[in-house]
C-alpha cells in the first residue's frame, strides 16, 4: 500500500501532462458557437481515420482570397483553379487558386448552382446545369461556346454523372431527379424531393440535399445491381436550407446550410448516418460564417475547402485537417 501511495501522484500527474499535451486540430476560443463535435476519431473505408475537430473554424480563421467575378455563384475545384458561374455577366471565371488571379474562361452560362469537371484525354469538360435557361451546357478546355446537351429542363439545380452516357440531376421545380443523357431526352429517376438542391455521389449510392425541407436534409438513394434505383431513406434531419453538398477526399460529406441567417457548413460520415439516419445533433460543425446563406462549396484533392456567399465578389478558402 506504501508502493501505490508513492507512485500514485507519479502515474496521476502523468495522465494530466499527457492530457495537456495533446495536439488538437483546432483549439476553442470564447467565440466558438456552442454546437460543436465530439473530439473522438471516425474511421474512414475501415481503415484511414481523420479527427474530428475541437471547434468550427470562424470567420477570422478563413483565408480571404480576391478573384475578380461580381456575382459568383456554383463553383468547382479542378487542377489548381475555380471554377464559377457569374449571374452578373453570363459568364464562366477560371480563379487560380492560391493567387485569386482571375482570367475569362467563356460566356454564355447565365445562373448555374452546380458545376462538375471531368478530366479527359485532350484536358478537361465542365458540365453546367442552368436554371435559368434550363439547359445543361458542355464546356471544355478550347473554351469554345458552350454546348447544349439537354434544354427545356425546369429548375436544374445539382448534378452528378451518373454512367458514361449520362448524369443525375436535381429539379427543384419538378421536387424530382432526372437522368439526362448526353444523347436522347430526359426521364425521371427519383420522385418526392422538396426543392432539391446539391447531389453527391459515393459508389453505388447518391446523396441528395432538400432545401425546402429541414426535416428531410439530407437523403439518399442507391443504384442496385440491376440498374434500378431504390427508394429514398434519410441521411440527416434537421438541416434548414441545405445547399451545395460534396464528398471529401476524406470519405465524408460535406454540406452548406443555414443557421438563421449565417451561412455555415457541416459534415457527417455518411456510413454512420444510412441505418436510420442522424439529426443536426450527430453533424460535425466545420466552418460557422460571418456569412449569408446560402454558401457555395467545393473540395480540392488536398482537404482545401473553398467557399463565398452566393453572389457575393468573397471568396474564402480554409485548409482542414487530413
Amino acid at each position: 500500500m506504501r508502493i501505490f501511495a508513492l507512485l500514485f501522484p507519479l502515474v496521476f500527474a502523468g495522465f494530466i501532462y499527457a492530457q495537456e499535451t495533446t495536439p488538437a486540430s483546432r483549439q476553442p476560443n470564447g467565440d466558438d458557437p456552442p454546437s460543436a463535435a465530439s473530439d473522438n476519431d471516425a474511421a474512414v473505408d475501415g481503415d484511414a481515420q481523420i479527427s474530428k475537430l475541437e471547434s468550427p473554424f470562424l470567420q477570422a480563421d478563413l483565408e480571404l482570397m480576391v478573384g475578380n467575378v461580381q456575382r459568383p455563384n456554383g463553383i468547382v475545384w479542378f487542377d489548381d483553379a475555380i471554377y464559377t458561374v457569374c449571374n452578373g455577366d453570363w459568364t464562366i471565371y477560371k480563379i487560380d487558386d492560391r493567387s485569386g488571379d482571375t482570367v475569362t474562361f467563356v460566356f454564355g452560362v447565365r445562373n448555374g448552382s452546380s458545376l462538375i469537371a471531368e478530366e479527359t484525354e485532350s484536358g478537361f469538360d465542365l458540365w453546367v446545369p442552368d436554371a435559368e435557361t434550363g439547359n445543361l451546357w458542355k464546356v471544355d478546355e478550347r473554351r469554345a461556346a458552350p454546348i447544349s446537351v439537354a434544354a427545356e429542363l425546369a429548375a436544374p439545380w445539382g448534378i452528378a454523372r451518373l454512367d458514361d452516357e449520362s448524369f443525375l440531376i436535381s429539379d427543384t421545380r419538378s421536387n424530382s431527379i432526372l437522368q439526362v443523357p448526353t444523347r436522347g431526352e430526359p426521364r425521371t429517376a427519383v420522385n418526392g424531393l422538396r426543392a432539391p438542391t446539391g447531389i453527391a455521389r459515393q459508389g453505388s449510392l447518391f446523396y441528395v440535399a432538400n432545401g425546402g425541407s429541414a426535416r428531410r436534409g439530407i437523403e439518399y438513394f442507391e443504384l442496385d445491381a440491376d440498374g434500378e434505383f431504390t427508394d429514398l431513406q434519410p441521411l440527416v434531419s434537421g438541416l434548414q436550407n441545405t445547399s451545395n453538398i460534396a464528398m471529401g477526399a476524406d470519405g465524408w460529406l460535406y454540406f452548406s446550410y443555414a443557421l438563421g441567417t449565417r451561412g455555415v457548413i457541416g459534415r457527417v460520415d455518411p456510413a454512420q448516418c444510412q441505418d436510420g439516419g442522424c439529426g443536426n445533433q450527430d453533424v460535425e460543425m466545420v466552418v460557422f460564417s460571418d456569412l449569408p446563406a446560402p454558401l457555395a462549396i467545393t473540395l480540392s484533392d488536398d482537404m482545401r475547402l473553398f467557399l463565398h456567399s452566393r453572389y457575393r465578389p468573397e471568396f474564402y478558402w480554409v485548409q482542414l485537417p487530413y
